[in-house]
């Protein structure tokens, strides 16, 4: 009998795992580890080789929709009058960390969502590139910033925000001190509450289009929208992101990929300004 039991456990418990398998979406995770890649283009894990280093980076290489592009004008095509994106942040908890190819603010869980055409995409963290990883008429800019959110299904969309060097940014100015201890002493530091509502994206335009990660694996169908009013950033403020990173490159931004045809939008008229609605 308790043999019967035990094995009607184990049959139970290997059911109930593979319906876990099947049926919770699976986010398609940026790579963490600092030593899987890197930027430089001479080198064997640089990004001409990163779809060869591993079997599920495959898309690195072979991907149609890739990310980043050039948002060139004689691509774009204008569609007016949309209010397609709502954003509504909220103060939560956050962990500061190195990943060794960026620095990444993850926030704990309730950072609040964007919604796109009913669909809402809940906020997880953001990063920064410099340079700049999209360009705008071939024009690259100082640094770019991606917030990256998931849906309750697995889906990935990313807001990404552009940056010229000029005034300070009020959100980099207060992680401040943060940035200078993790890139004196720790890889990474758990932070009180911060607000990504702090990050103040209104805009009545902004770039849509399909694309992929950016890093490892460049899982593709990612949803990009790209704030198209170019925020200020000061020098020394990018020289601190790239500078608590610890790595070997000046840069940490992916050459631009083919379009292969795809729709670039200019949306206008949209609601952006990254508050409570």
């Amino acid at each position: 009998m308790k043999m019967e039991k035990l094995s009607f456990h184990v049959l139970f418990c290997s059911f109930f795992c593979a319906f876990l398998l099947v049926s919770w979406p699976a986010m398609s995770q940026e790579v963490e580890n600092q030593k899987e890649f890197d930027y430089n283009n001479k080198g064997k894990k640089g990004p001409a080789h990163w779809g060869d280093l591993k079997r599920e980076w495959h898309n690195c290489k072979n991907g149609r929709m890739q990310s980043p592009i050039d948002l060139l004008n004689r691509r774009v095509r204008i569609v007016s009058h949309f209010t397609d994106l709502k954003i509504n942040y909220k103060p939560s908890n956050a962990t500061l960390k190195n990943r060794g190819h960026d620095i990444m603010l993850k926030w704990g869980g309730k950072a609040g969502h964007m919604e796109v055409n009913g669909t809402r995409y809940f906020l997880r963290q953001i990063h920064w590139h410099s340079p700049s990883e999209h360009t705008i008429n071939g024009r690259r800019f100082a640094l770019e910033a991606h917030l990256v959110h998931q849906s309750q299904t697995g889906k990935v969309a990313v807001i990404g925000i552009l940056y010229n060097i000029g005034r300070r940014d009020y959100f980099l100015s207060r992680m401040k001190q943060h940035l200078e201890e993790i890139s004196h002493t720790k890889k990474h530091k758990v932070l009180n509450v911060v607000n990504p509502s702090l990050l103040k994206m209104r805009s009545s335009l902004y770039y849509r289009y399909i694309g992929s990660l950016t890093v490892p694996p460049c899982s593709q169908n990612v949803l990009w929208t790209l704030v198209r009013k170019i925020r200020t950033v000061a020098p020394e403020q990018v020289k601190l992101l790239r500078v608590a990173v610890h790595d070997d490159s000046n840069t940490n931004a992916r050459p631009l990929q083919p379009l292969n045809n795809r729709n670039i939008q200019l949306r206008i008229k949209s609601n952006i300004d990254g508050g409570e609605e």
